[in-house]
């Protein structure tokens, strides 16, 4: 398997290795395959009595064919211990005729775990195989729970350094807690003044600055992400779609639907491909909350950046540049169009598509957003009627599979995708269910109190923890905080 960047029309070809140390492309593209993976419904078949791990090295190792199934194998069961995740990292849990896919029961407590788990391994074997004698240096930018689960995943690392930037002002008092306090010798955090947009425009504009890269160079380092943009946190995303898929037991020529609070992109792209390669999904279902720009985008073919910014209690989706957006683009319209959409996104903050280009997208998209009233309607009635506790960003997902579902009728079993543990958004979640409770640990512990559902170790443990980093910074500042971060390090 090659992979080539959707900007790049001459199509060079770069090792999976290579795409993974890297992070991003040279022309501040994405890398992603050449050609598409697929999947048999005998080579399904095959996983069904497989471990997690299992599968998930079967499937990744179609995309990474530079690495040995034996390596794939060892890091996937490493990554996927019962040490890591109390269960399997994707269990499925039925409640008001929705299965809802559960990602929050690894270190953290978001579905950001299952992928950054794994990462950092790939990241080791490929800077192992590519023969580099530098370092890397991660940059991360976060909207709240790829921070954390970043930083989980690669203290310690041997030969690498991550630094994550998240907006201040934009992450619920936990997440944030989390990475403060987080251990390790070769972690770092930094508070910016802006949004989330902001810190993910100024990883890419240190990514793409040859000035800063040699500076960086100088100091013995090189450039890495372990964002989506890196298809090494893309591809482990892809093995929970394939893995639901199965367990859901679905009949011969049978399909399901798949509802993704969406934010960045990167989720819903994940169950695109997992699709794309022969797992029975039929529609995907983008769920946005009040920063809609993709659903507008999905309906009017718009994407127009250039709107009031909303901070909302779904946090992790309050992004208004979905970067993973452009891999969806390549594929469906090439690299010369990305380009240019691109371009034209960063220039002038909008882009339009073509109405054809439009037309194949919702052939597999459909798009419905969500407002702060209903995303507390719908915690409170599933947890109400059903028993059933969810997240802001879960709530987003499961109100936009109830307009779906209203709005076509479909028969088609709906899997819902639970990004993150309820007791990390707290106060939200009380509120929803109408609860009078404080911020932080004192909306934990009412949380529980009145749920009766056990706060996760991980999070309990907070409370006793103390802040290691207290910087915050302009946007415009990033770039000399990574640079003096890189000299400390050493």
């Amino acid at each position: 398997m090659k992979f080539v960047s959707t900007r790049d029309k001459s199509a060079r070809e770069y090792n999976s290795y290579e795409v993974i140390k890297n992070g991003i492309a040279p022309d501040g593209g994405l890398f992603f395959p050449k050609e598409n993976v697929c999947f048999s419904k005998d080579d399904l078949a095959s996983l069904k009595d497989k471990s997690y791990a299992e599968r998930a090295a079967a499937v990744i190792s179609k995309y990474l064919t530079d690495f040995a199934p034996e390596a794939l194998l060892y890091s996937c069961k490493a990554a996927y211990s019962k040490e890591k995740f109390s269960k399997t990292p994707a269990p499925l849990k039925e409640a008001g005729g929705k299965t809802y896919l559960e990602l929050y029961h690894g270190p953290t407590c978001a579905f950001k775990d299952v992928a950054l788990q794994l990462m950092p391994r790939l990241l080791s074997l490929s800077i192992e195989k590519s023969g580099v004698t530098g370092d890397a240096l991660i940059l991360v930018a976060t909207s709240g729970d790829t921070g954390k689960a970043a930083l989980e995943g690669f203290a310690d690392v041997p030969r690498t350094k991550i630094m994550v930037f998240y907006p201040e002002g934009g992450v619920s008092d936990i997440q944030k807690k989390q990475m403060l306090t987080q251990k390790g010798k070769n972690v770092s955090v930094c508070g910016v003044k802006g949004n989330f947009d902001d810190c993910q425009t100024g990883v890419k504009n240190i990514f793409g600055s040859d000035n800063i890269t040699a500076q960086l160079k100088n100091t013995g380092y090189f450039f890495s992400s372990a964002n989506s943009i890196n298809f090494g946190r893309l591809v482990p995303q892809v093995v929970y779609y394939i893995s639901a898929c199965i367990d859901m037991k679905l009949d011969d020529g049978k399909s399901c639907d798949i509802t993704v609070p969406t934010g960045n992109f990167g989720n819903i792209l994940a169950a695109y491909m997992a699709k794309k390669a022969g797992a029975p999904i039929n529609r995907l279902i983008c769920a946005s909350n009040k920063n809609k720009v993709l659903n507008d985008f999905f309906t009017t073919g718009i994407y127009d950046r250039r709107r009031e910014f909303y901070l909302t209690s779904s946090p992790s989706m309050d992004i208004l540049v979905s970067s993973n957006l452009e891999r969806l683009l390549w594929l469906v319209c090439g690299p010369v169009k990305t380009a240019l959409y691109m371009k034209n996104l960063k220039e002038n903050g909008i882009f339009e598509v073509d109405a054809d280009v439009l037309k194949i997208l919702r052939e597999d998209f459909s798009a419905f957003y969500t407002d702060e009233k209903n995303c507390n309607l719908t915690i409170r009635k599933n947890y109400e009627e059903f028993g059933y506790l969810m997240d802001t960003h879960t709530a987003v997902g499961a109100y936009a599979a109830d307009m779906y579902k209203k709005e076509t009728a479909s028969e088609n079993p709906m899997i819902v995708v639970s990004t993150a543990s309820p007791f990390k958004f707290s106060p939200a979640v009380c509120r929803a269910l109408g609860l009078s409770c404080g911020e932080g640990f004192e909306a934990m512990d009412r949380l529980s109190e009145y749920t009766r559902l056990e706060i996760p170790d991980s999070l309990r443990g907070l409370r006793t923890e103390k802040d290691r980093f207290y910087k915050t910074v302009n946007p415009e500042s990033m770039y000399a905080e990574a640079l003096e971060f890189a000299i400390s390090a050493k």
